[in-house]
């Protein structure tokens, strides 16, 4: 097995695991918290369980690193409350914590790159351009279902819903995260494409070759 990326992986470790034990001490609201970092909590491990049989490459183990850092920044404050938030409310002259809008393009950039380099290595996808059609197609499948998950928890806690959902009042706040996640996906795609294939090419093409 290639050392590199269990070395990345390990620093990623290192850092989330540190990050979620500092945001976990005393979190705004912890039922809140422990709902967003939820995905981090699971990521980890499965990362470590798959390493031997895929190695991920190391811009994929960086992204899934800050999308995770943004989740838990949202969950320590929930994300109407983040600082930075407030700050970009403040830059730009915005009505509402626009921290969501953030999680929510991460939410479309980093599983772009996952379905992308599952799609590429596994070799089940012909073409770049239905490779790009079925990543966007797949991050706006995660984004809506993401969105029905947030309406279950809504009525299976009732009031408590509130901090997860982090509507801030918006009518509209279902459609615009989704929005942002196809924006996400498709900036992943413009921006990451070659420098990702050239990543791949270094790792095994299939899972079963690591």
């Amino acid at each position: 097995m290639n050392p590199a990326p269990a070395r990345t992986l390990a620093i990623v470790s290192a850092i989330l695991i540190a990050a979620l034990v500092v945001s976990g001490i005393d979190p705004y609201d912890f039922p809140t918290w422990l709902l967003e970092v939820f995905p981090v909590l699971v990521a980890l491990p499965l990362m470590w369980f798959t390493l031997r049989r895929f190695p991920l490459t190391t811009l994929l183990y960086i992204g899934i690193c800050l999308h995770s850092l943004v989740l838990i920044l949202g969950g320590a404050y929930t994300y109407a409350r983040v600082p930075l938030g407030f700050q970009l409310a403040e830059w730009f002259d915005l009505s509402r914590n626009p921290y969501d809008k953030i999680g929510h393009f991460f939410q479309g950039f980093v599983p772009a790159l996952v379905a992308r380099e599952i799609l590429i290595r596994g070799r089940f996808v012909n073409g770049r351009g239905m490779l790009a059609f079925i990543v966007v197609s797949i991050v706006m499948f995660i984004s809506s279902f993401y969105e029905l998950i947030e309406w279950w928890v809504a009525l299976a806690i009732g009031q408590g819903a509130t901090e997860f959902l982090g509507t801030q009042g918006y009518e509209w706040d279902t459609q615009s995260d989704m929005f942002l996640a196809f924006i996400g996906a498709v900036c992943a795609l413009l921006t990451l494409a070659r420098w990702h294939d050239r990543q791949i090419a270094q790792l095994p093409s299939r899972p079963d070759a690591a």
